[in-house]
Order: C-alpha cells, then sequence, then structure tokens
C-alpha cells in the first residue's frame, strides 16, 4: 500500500491506543505509527504534524476531542513546558498501571517466555509529590540576576523555577536562597563551559531524617571569585551544615571527580529504615528515601535468608540493601567500580555495628570469580547495574556460577527484559516485583526474584 503523503503543519483528529515507554501517546494515522506527548489512551485528540519520517509521525496535541477518566488538571503549572515530569496529566492509579504495563511490554517484546502474570502490581506513594530530596539545577545569567531550573523539553531554554512539587520544599527553598545569594555578589556562570568559567549548576540536598542540607556549586574552577564571601551566606542559610565546590569544565558530565568542601562537615546524616548512612556530596545516594526502604524490604524479602546464607552484592553502592541483607545473612560481599562509594559503605557498616559484611572496590564479575576462588561461593547473589543493564561477561558469570537465588534490580524495564532472555537460560522468573521510585515521571524500577533451574 503507498504512504499518504503527510505534511509538516497538518492536522488531524487521532485516537491514542496506547502510551510509548516516554509516556507519549500512540495512534495510527493512515496505519502510521503516532506519537503525541500529553495524550492519553482511549482519547480522540486533534494534532498538529512536527514531524515526518518514513516509519513514524510526531504531532502536537493542540485539543482533546474526546478525553478518559484518567486525565486529571497537573498540578505543576509549568507541567506543559518543563520535561522534568511526564505523567503528571494521568492520575496516580493509572500512572502505576501504566509502569507495571511498560514491564510486561518490555517482557512480550525482548523476552516473551517471560509472561505477564509474573508481573505484580507497582508499589505506589501514599503521597506521590516532595519526594525528591535532592536537586541539582542547571544556571544561567541575565544581568546580574541567576536563574537556575530546568530546561523546555528539547530545547536549550531554561525554565527559571521558584517550585517544583516534586521537590522537597527545603531544597527548593534553599536553592531560591542561594540564586538571590549569587545575584547579590555578582557570581560568575558558564552556562557555555568553552567559552566562559564560573557555576554550572545549584546541588542541594536534605537529610531526610537529619535534616541537614548540604549545597554543592558545579563549577568550572576551584578559583570562583568571592568563594569565601559565597560561602560565609550560604552556611548562614537555615539548617545548611556543608557547602563545597564540584570542580567540572567537562559539559557532557554533571558533576566532576574533584570536590572540595569549602566550609562545614564533609557528609549528611540520612537513615533509611534503621540504618544509618553518611551522604557525600556526589555520592549515588537515593533521593526518594520513603521509598527507598520499600525498595529493600522487597529485596530482603526476595532473597528469603535464613542468617546461613553467603550473599554477593554486586554494585553496591553506598552499601543500602547490603546492610539490610547482612542483618538475615551469615555473610556479604559486597563490590562496586566507585571507590568512594565502597569507603561510605564500609562507613555505614561499621556506623551501624554490622561486623559480617566486606565492601571492595572492583570489576564485579572479577571479583566475584575472586571471591569463589578464595572460597566465599554466594548461596545468593544481589545485582543492581545502571540503566544499561548487564554485560556479557557478568551475565556469563552469573549463569555459570548458579547461585540458589538471583535478585535483579533493575532501573530499564528495556535491559532487564534483554538480561533475562539471557539469564533464564540458568534460571526462573520467580516474580517481578514494580516499585513507583519516581512518581509522576515514566521512570520505573523493579525488584526481580529468580531461582535456580533444578535441571540444567
Amino acid at each position: 500500500m503507498k504512504d499518504v503523503e503527510v505534511k509538516i503543519g497538518q492536522k488531524f483528529p487521532l485516537t491514542i491506543k496506547r502510551l510509548g515507554i516516554n509516556g507519549e501517546g500512540i495512534g495510527y494515522f493512515k496505519r502510521k505509527i503516532t506519537f503525541v506527548p500529553d495524550a492519553l489512551p482511549g482519547e480522540v485528540v486533534l494534532v498538529r504534524v512536527t514531524k515526518v519520517s518514513n516509519r513514524f509521525l510526531e504531532g502536537k496535541m493542540m485539543k482533546v476531542r474526546e478525553s478518559v477518566p484518567e486525565r486529571v488538571n497537573p498540578p505543576c503549572p509549568v507541567f506543559f513546558l518543563c520535561g522534568g515530569c511526564q505523567l503528571q496529566h494521568m492520575s496516580y492509579d493509572a500512572q502505576l498501571k501504566f509502569k507495571q504495563q511498560i514491564i510486561i511490554d518490555s517482557m512480550e517484546k525482548y523476552a516473551g517466555h517471560v509472561k505477564a502474570d509474573k508481573v505484580k502490581p507497582t508499589i505506589g506513594m501514599d503521597k506521590p509529590f516532595r519526594y525528591r530530596s535532592k536537586n541539582q539545577f542547571p544556571v544561567e545569567k541575565s544581568g546580574r540576576k541567576i536563574r537556575a531550573g530546568l530546561y523546555k523539553e528539547q530545547s536549550n531554554t531554561l525554565i527559571d523555577l521558584d517550585e517544583c512539587i516534586v521537590q522537597d520544599k527545603r531544597t527548593m527553598e534553599t536553592t531560591q536562597s542561594i540564586k538571590a545569594i549569587m545575584s547579590e555578589l555578582n557570581i560568575d556562570v558558564a552556562k557555555n563551559v568553552n567559552k566562559e568559567e564560573g557555576v554550572r549548576y545549584i546541588m542541594t540536598r536534605v537529610a531526610e531524617d537529619s535534616g541537614e542540607i548540604q549545597v554543592i556549586l558545579v563549577s568550572t574552577t576551584p578559583d570562583l571569585k568571592k568563594a569565601d564571601l559565597l560561602s560565609e551566606r550560604i552556611m548562614r542559610l537555615p539548617h545548611v551544615t556543608s557547602f563545597g565546590l564540584n570542580i567540572n569544565d567537562d559539559r557532557d558530565l554533571l558533576v566532576g571527580e574533584e570536590t572540595i568542601i569549602l566550609s562545614g562537615d564533609e557528609t549528611i546524616h540520612e537513615k533509611i529504615g534503621m540504618t544509618e548512612y553518611d551522604v557525600t556530596a556526589v555520592s549515588a545516594f537515593p533521593i526518594n528515601i520513603k521509598q527507598t526502604n520499600v525498595l529493600y524490604e522487597a529485596v530482603v524479602e526476595a532473597a528469603e535468608l535464613t542468617g546461613k546464607e553467603n550473599v554477593a552484592d554486586l554494585f553496591c553502592g553506598a552499601g543500602g540493601s547490603a546492610l539490610k541483607l547482612a542483618a538475615h545473612a551469615r555473610a556479604l560481599k559486597g563490590v562496586d567500580l566507585n571507590e568512594q562509594e565502597i569507603i561510605n559503605a564500609t562507613y555505614s557498616a561499621s556506623a551501624n555495628a554490622i561486623d559480617n559484611v566486606t565492601f571492595e572496590h572492583g570489576e564485579p564479575a572479577d571479583k566475584l570469580e575472586e571471591w569463589i576462588q578464595d572460597g566465599f561461593y554466594p548461596d545468593v547473589i544481589t545485582i543492581n547495574p545502571n540503566r544499561s543493564g548487564l554485560t556479557a561477561d557478568e551475565i556469563d558469570a552469573i549463569n555459570e556460577i548458579k547461585p540458589h537465588r538471583f535478585i535483579y534490580i533493575s532501573r530499564n524495564p528495556s535491559t532487564l527484559a534483554k538480561d533475562l532472555a539471557h539469564l533464564t537460560k540458568a534460571f526462573t522468573v520467580d516474580y517481578i516485583q514494580p516499585i513507583d521510585m519516581f512518581p509522576q515521571t515514566t521512570q520505573v524500577e523493579a525488584v526481580v526474584r529468580l531461582s535456580r533451574k533444578r535441571r540444567l
């Protein structure tokens, strides 16, 4: 069948069939798949074409002609401009169902033998706003005034945010004060790191338990003008106990390797459940503390430890789930590629008097082999890779070792499904438990329990 010619700017009504992985509505115009942000399944919307390709169309929703009950008025006034959230126009119950469906769809596409009934309903939050304990906002300058916020979706236009309803109020209030101080002192800003020197981001983190606040300015240079006066003013802000500079002149990175604490403590003190942690400036520590405790409990439940097992925790980070698991294990070894995170994990184990854990810096697959050669054979392996999933070497190592139970903590449904397609050569998927760590966004995490196949 010959393609019907479609032009940019053309308008037509479209029935939305489902949502894509990024939360965009998907419909079909003359059999060609059409992506429409902010449209919901079951709606009929008026679409204006914004992009035409051989395989698909993209369009902007001009009007909702037939709405669905799942549509709600987004509480954020800049929701349709800002790219930070994607689902505020959808009821929270519908968001949770959508995130479960994302995982089901990924399994159907990449691991069809993992059936939909293995995917449990998503565990959500009672209050799905104000959950982010950390922000990192890019900055720019207009005259002397400092602006900070988020970029308009798919653009270089900065939206100056006075408020963000998914952020903890304390981080937003502190960020507003920092913007005012930087404006008064006329602090240099580097929006273009190839041409300018100065501050690139304002990063603020609050500890849910202690209320302590750490402020880090990501700067192209350690020699920031008026740094002493800036430090003095920021340390006067309520609950700020730590202030420093992260040095980063690489335009492709959010933070650099070097952090200089100019005033106050190097860490802030946090607690998840009954376990205490010291959190450093650029630690990959969770930013949704309440839901992280839910995640850790799900990991402990999946592991089904009796106190007799050896546990290997790969990509252990700052030891979050490892310290929870250790209370139920005979012994636990953790490994991570980030040396600073291993230092943090070791310190937290000592601070909590947990003495059956060892944390080591290195390549997880290599460390796993080394531990086994030294006589530490894991009954349970847990792994928490980044969004790109597992490497072939990591999959091969786990399939070869064949622990009794294997717990995979996923941040990306697509890479999870691709990995399960290979891991299920040695394991059976018992269940997949989605957990909503980032309400109002399309992101979903999952705890997957796999059991060793009896006959291989």
